[in-house]
């Protein structure tokens, strides 16, 4: 696995512009959060927990195995932002119920990723997970090493 050092770099030459970066501000965290939504909509088999199990689990794995093992104070601040993410997200379902949260959930997604590539059209550079699927997991982490850095922290 590379360091992290090494993903942000490679990640930030596909982001320079900085339209297409304002861009990943608001598009990468919603389409996040439209994958949690949508695992979240798995049904439970009854007996075995309550809705958003498989996403609560999803979350965890990729903490564990990939955000933590990158680096800890990222893999920390994801798990809080997976925690944030899961709280919104119960509240949504209960609120909305699965087919308001489906709905809601396809209809952020769609715009997020217009968005991500009107972003790379202005950057002129294709989006980084074309050269790699790890890029995906990548984006909420580089957003998430800049939040972190301007807070005073480093990773």
């Amino acid at each position: 696995m590379r360091d992290a050092a090494t993903w942000f770099g490679n990640y930030s030459q596909d982001h320079q512009n900085p339209t297409n970066r304002l861009i990943h501000w608001v598009c990468v965290p919603a389409i996040t959060w439209t994958v949690i939504a949508f695992v979240w909509l798995i049904p439970v088999p009854p007996g075995l927990g309550k809705p958003g199990l498989w996403a609560v689990l999803a979350m965890f794995l990729a903490f564990l195995f990939y955000y933590y093992r990158l680096s800890r104070v990222i893999g920390l601040a994801m798990a809080g932002a997976f925690i944030s993410l899961g709280f919104l997200t119960d509240f949504l379902y209960y609120a909305l119920g699965p087919s308001g949260l489906a709905w809601t959930a396809a209809v952020v997604f769609v715009a997020a990723w217009i968005g991500q590539f009107i972003g790379h059209k202005i950057e002129g550079r294709r989006p980084s997970f074309f050269t790699d699927l790890q890029y995906l997991l990548i984006g909420p982490a580089w957003l998430m090493s800049k939040a972190l850095r301007r807070a005073g922290k480093d990773y």
